[in-house]
């Protein structure tokens, strides 16, 4: 069977580039946190990146960094920018504290109860629930944008979890080796309505703080990016 251009829909999944947090808080969902000044310069350079690119639709999740992040892709392609719940950040009860590496957390009693059960995990959004909402934001996106590309922008542990999905891999899984670096694309390349392949790249690289690479070791005392 013959595949044409037409059949082939490639949805980007980006995450967002960084944020201002000098109090190394977890934000998760809350309000509030925007780009850093250096953020803003890898949205730039992505929006550069894919301004030649066969873009239909561009869409983000409602927190500020992931909007921040989206409007100049937008911008650059000529398109509004819409919004979708589902490409939120993944819920967690550690939400609004630090909760470094080296910091102490998992030897304070009343986080215990959170850490019993890494597997669903027991301190946030069940990983399945973050996959059939993240599956459906990515549908919607492939059937805004059929026969082209769409450009989705979203959050850490979401894109790593659904992209394990679609790599028919385990879902729980050791958070440093998450392969998803800020500013990157994962990009889902479906055949009509099917997932057959997807890549990864990272057009904003050489802007990315070193320990903040996909597998770098964590810094002492920095905060984990439990799906920033």
């Amino acid at each position: 069977m013959t595949t044409t251009s037409s059949d082939l829909t490639v949805v980007h999944l980006m995450r967002h580039g960084e944020v201002h947090n000098p109090g190394g808080v977890l934000y998760g969902r809350s309000a509030g946190y925007h780009l850093s000044e250096l953020g803003r310069e890898m949205a730039d350079r992505v929006a550069g990146h894919l301004a030649g690119r066969d873009i239909t639709h561009v869409v983000a999740s409602p927190l500020e960094r992931a909007q921040e992040t989206a409007t100049p892709i937008a911008k650059v392609l000529g398109l509004d920018l819409a919004t979708d719940e589902r490409l939120i950040e993944a819920a967690n009860v550690f939400e609004g504290k630090t909760f470094g590496v080296g910091d102490g957390a998992l030897r304070k009693p009343a986080n215990w109860k959170y850490l019993t059960n890494p597997f669903r995990p027991s301190w946030g959004e069940p990983y399945i629930e973050q996959v059939v909402r993240m599956m459906g934001a990515l549908d919607a996106a492939r059937d805004a944008a059929r026969g082209h590309e769409a450009v989705c922008v979203s959050h850490q542990l979401p894109i790593w979890v659904v992209r394990s999905f679609a790599e028919r891999r385990r879902l729980w899984h050791d958070p440093r080796k998450r392969q998803c670096t800020l500013a990157s694309l994962t990009s889902f390349t479906y055949q009509g309505d099917k997932i057959v392949s997807v890549g990864y790249s990272e057009p904003a690289r050489d802007l990315v703080p070193a320990h903040l690479l996909a597998g770098a070791k964590p810094v002492k005392g920095g905060t984990k990016a439990f799906g920033a």
